[in-house]
């Protein structure tokens, strides 16, 4: 037999069966749960020479001591060391798997009601990809990041793509010996180290190791303040005296030895360890200097073995000069439909599919998907109700309530206070204050000296501050400092250079800051730019009573177009043809239907959420539709004129559609010369036509400023209307005066008296 082969004995083939028949194990099962073919479970079931390392694995899965299955131990042992310490890993595996899947097996976090298991055919896990190189460290200026996220154009997912290459976690880990991975709050750091120790202890991934999972905030608060090999030694021999009395002899060893020679020395010299440290950033202040020395010493004394160490970004200033420094990515949009299947595969799987087609309608909330807690929290909300809720600020401030204390707190996490009189109230309050100045200046991004001025400016009219300037100085840079590490809400995106986390918190800070001081002056100001359209329905949505703001709302959007008198007389036509027509339906939303000119009819949805049947079953609106299209279309469509029913209309349209010639392909050509020669005289009769029956077809002729101010206008209202269809809360009266208002001119308003000078 080969050094590296062993064989059962006789008695060992007797004591495998039976554990195959306890276990319900079959050959099958068994060689997939060692991760190899059936041949090697047949020849070790007979008796025959297997690769060692196999025959370990066998064994540690059927809870069986390799010493007592294999022939001719002494012997083997005498002649090959390397046996011994394989032999050692195997045991200590199999001691030490009941603790990992009782440390590692499971997650519970925020408000589930029972754990989730993490791995297995009903696992949570998704997997977590890395950035090889820091966003933080990225030497870049502001204008560069607006370029790459394309802001200008207020590309909503821009922020999340300035990111280097994602590669996946496992890929970094076998790569890198000593691998520190930093992330945000949430970003998934300990349930990856979670899915590494599950992988390890069933052999699947790093298998030649022993997994040693410690949460370092534990070993710093740990009785006597043990060295990490004490710890280890400690919390083995608590593993073996539970398990089974198959480690008996291991267990006797570990207790008769001192901690630098035992048997788990022994795995840690040879190189077999997989040392998984989570939660540097949770260690108090006053441990941290002494645990970074005993990181730093134990990595550097067994440098042999594999090392990953989780820390939130920004919360510690030190390096390790032996480990590799990757950044935990937030989840893509893949990732986010793997988790979420896997959320509900269990209990309702209908309700994955229906929870990723409202996302995907929902754009801001979208955003905080890509944050594993955040979506952890979505999914949470959603299993309850099937739908987000319909007042997305009272959604962000829940998301902002787990960042801010919750997080945290479920897991008994206190952190030193560098800004300790800031209350979550206070800490809002400066978020808010931040986000409307640098929202107003267009700062999506901003250097790092400028938000530590608006911070120190915001706390020096704090109770019992010192005013020195030097000190406001430095108290700024660790609130800045502590907000990005303890809370994940503003991050550095580039060398000094930083964000909020969520183009969404950075609207609802904003929104914020306008209902707490009243600032609706100041926000309609804005009521023509795109890019405050969210902090609108934010800011509508937080408010008591939107009465004050859909009025002044109103007021700016009348004013818009109040001095332009050829747009008066458009919006004159548009009233007098809304009420040529005859219906049921709500003369605003007939009114927002001949404004767009047939051709937009988001507004008029808006208004009258039946309005879509209005123009399927009402004759005049769904002729004037038709003949709308006759005019702005090729001259192909002009036979959807026949809809007419007026006889003197039908017969002008007959005869104006019997002079077009043949349209078919072989009389292309000569269709093209007619078209040519005689083209716009017959539009120009048609729209006569149209304009003596039915009031349509007028060639306004307007200018291209007028264009875009009409546009403006027809956006702005919109907004108006999305405001009062949003969770909020109008009076009726209120309401009433705007829908009976809305797209009317100016005098007509005025004769209403709903005009405020």
């Amino acid at each position: 037999m080969s050094p590296r082969s062993l064989q059962a004995s006789q008695e060992g083939i007797k004591l495998a069966r039976r554990a195959l028949t306890v276990g319900h194990w079959t050959q099958e099962s068994l060689a997939s749960q060692v991760g190899k073919t059936r041949q090697p479970i047949s020849k070790f079931l007979k008796g025959e020479p297997i690769d060692r390392r196999i025959f370990l694995e066998i064994c540690t899965a059927l809870d069986l001591n390799w010493e007592d299955i294999v022939e001719q131990k002494a012997e083997v042992l005498s002649d090959d060391r390397s046996l011994s310490v394989d032999a050692l890993v195997q045991q200590i595996r199999a001691a030490i798997a009941p603790t990992v899947r009782q440390r590692c097996g499971t997650i519970r976090v925020l408000d589930m009601v029972q754990p989730i298991e993490l791995t297995g055919d009903d696992g949570i896990y998704t997997n977590v990809n890395i950035l090889e190189r820091l966003t933080g460290h990225q030497r870049l200026e502001v204008a560069e990041l607006l370029r790459m996220c394309d802001i200008e154009e207020f590309d909503r997912a821009g922020l999340s793509r300035i990111t280097e290459e994602r590669v996946p976690g496992l890929g970094a880990v076998q790569r890198y010996n000593k691998l520190l991975a930093l992330g945000k709050p949430g970003a998934g750091k300990t349930t990856f180290l979670k899915w590494l120790a599950m992988q390890s202890i069933k052999g699947l991934e790093l298998g030649d190791k022993v997994p040693f999972f410690i949460t370092l905030k534990d070993f710093a608060e740990a009785k006597d303040k043990p060295d990490v090999l004490s710890y280890l030694h400690q919390d083995v021999t608590r593993s073996l005296a539970s398990a089974n009395s198959n480690h008996q002899e291991l267990l006797t060893r570990m207790k008769a030895a001192e901690p630098d020679a035992s048997p788990l020395q022994e795995i840690l010299s040879a190189g077999k360890a997989l040392i998984l440290l989570d939660g540097l950033d949770e260690v108090r202040e006053e441990d941290t200097k002494r645990v970074l020395r005993q990181i730093r010493e134990f990595s550097e004394q067994f440098h042999g073995n594999q090392f990953v160490m989780t820390c939130r970004i920004a919360a510690k200033d030190y390096t390790f000069e032996q480990f590799t420094e990757v950044e935990v990515s937030d989840f893509s949009s893949e990732q986010i439909a793997d988790f979420v299947e896997k959320w509900f595969r269990r209990t309702n799987p209908q309700k994955a599919e229906k929870f990723l087609q409202k996302l995907e309608q929902n754009k801001p909330i979208q955003e905080l998907a890509s944050s594993p807690l955040l979506l952890t929290l979505l999914c949470l909300m959603f299993s309850e109700t099937a739908d987000f809720p319909s007042n997305r600020s009272e959604l962000y401030k829940e998301g902002l309530d787990v960042l801010l204390k919750k997080w945290d707190g479920k897991r008994n996490i206190e952190r030193q206070q560098v800004y300790k009189n800031l209350s979550v109230q206070r800490k809002e309050d400066l978020l808010s204050s931040i986000a409307l100045t640098t929202f107003e200046q267009r700062d999506y991004f901003f250097k790092q000296k400028t938000v530590e001025a608006y911070i120190a400016d915001f706390i020096r009219n704090l109770h019992n501050q010192d005013p020195d300037p030097e000190m406001l100085t430095l108290d700024s840079e660790s609130v800045l400092k502590s907000i990005e590490a303890h809370h994940g809400l503003l991050v550095e995106r580039a060398k000094n250079i930083y964000s909020f986390s969520h183009l969404t918190f950075h609207e609802y800070f904003t929104a914020r800051e306008i209902v707490a001081n009243s600032a609706y002056e100041r926000l309609v100001k804005h009521i023509t730019e795109k890019r405050w359209r969210e902090v609108f329905l934010l800011t509508a949505g937080m408010m008591r009573t939107t009465d004050a703001l859909v009025q002044l709302m109103k007021q700016i959007i009348d004013r818009l177009i109040t001095n332009d008198q050829t747009l008066q007389r458009y919006l004159i036509w548009v009233t007098e043809k809304s009420q040529s027509v005859e219906t049921s339906y709500k003369p605003a939303a007939v009114r927002a239907f001949y404004f767009a000119a047939a051709r937009d009819y988001a507004l008029a949805l808006a208004l009258d959420r039946d309005l879509d049947r209005a123009l399927a079953l009402n004759r005049d609106l769904n002729l004037d539709r038709a003949l709308h299209r006759a005019l702005d279309s090729d001259l192909a469509h002009a036979h959807a004129l026949a809809l007419a029913e007026e006889p003197e209309l039908r017969n002008k349209l007959q005869e104006l559609y019997e002079r077009l010639p043949d349209t078919g392909y072989k009389n292309r050509k000569s269709f093209d010369r007619w078209r040519e020669a005689n083209g716009e005289t017959w539009r120009e009769e048609l729209r006569a036509v149209m304009i003596e029956h039915r009031n349509i077809g007028h060639d306004w002729q307007f200018s291209n400023a007028q264009k875009y101010l009409l546009q403006q206008y027809y956006d702005a209202n919109k907004l108006l209307v999305d405001c009062l269809n949003s969770d909020c809360y109008v009076s009726r009266e209120v309401r009433q005066e705007i829908e009976d208002t809305l797209l009317l001119p100016i005098e007509e308003i005025r004769k209403r008296g709903d005009v405020k000078e």
